[in-house]
């Protein structure tokens, strides 16, 4: 099954006054606040989400449901500039990923990962990107 979930840590939160997140919250029913294994990293203004094995590595975002999903996820792929069209590598790939919801619900959801390098990046060490 293709997930219609989609977990955002960065700029597509609700509360950023930027175009796509207003398309995101506009076009997807927020479902809660949700967490993911992984690293946080200041990339520019945006942050990047890089996969962790530690469980103590801790990533937290907000899980929607797209209401139209392949409309969405390709709005969300050029926004991002990955997928079809863009020459690899990448800034971010959009890969299925576990997430598990605030009151302990867990499933898959799509998100976008960080693709670069990350040593010269500094570390979001909450996970939170409200706390950078």
């Amino acid at each position: 099954m293709i997930s219609d979930r989609l977990f955002v840590y960065g700029t597509l939160m609700r509360g950023f006054d930027h175009p796509m997140a207003k398309l995101l919250s506009a076009n997807a029913d927020f479902l809660g606040e949700a967490c993911c294994h992984g690293r946080l990293y200041l990339v520019k203004h945006y942050p990047g989400l890089v996969k962790s094995d530690d469980p103590n590595d801790i990533v937290h975002g907000e899980l929607f449901r797209l209401r139209e999903r392949e409309a969405m996820l390709r709005e969300f792929d050029m926004y991002e500039a990955c997928g079809d069209g863009f020459p690899p590598p990448t800034e971010y790939v959009r890969e299925m990923l576990p997430v598990a919801l605030a009151d302990g619900r867990s499933g898959e959801a799509w998100t976008y990962l960080y693709n670069w390098p990350v040593t010269q990046l500094p570390r979001i060490e909450s996970g939170k990107f409200l706390d950078h």
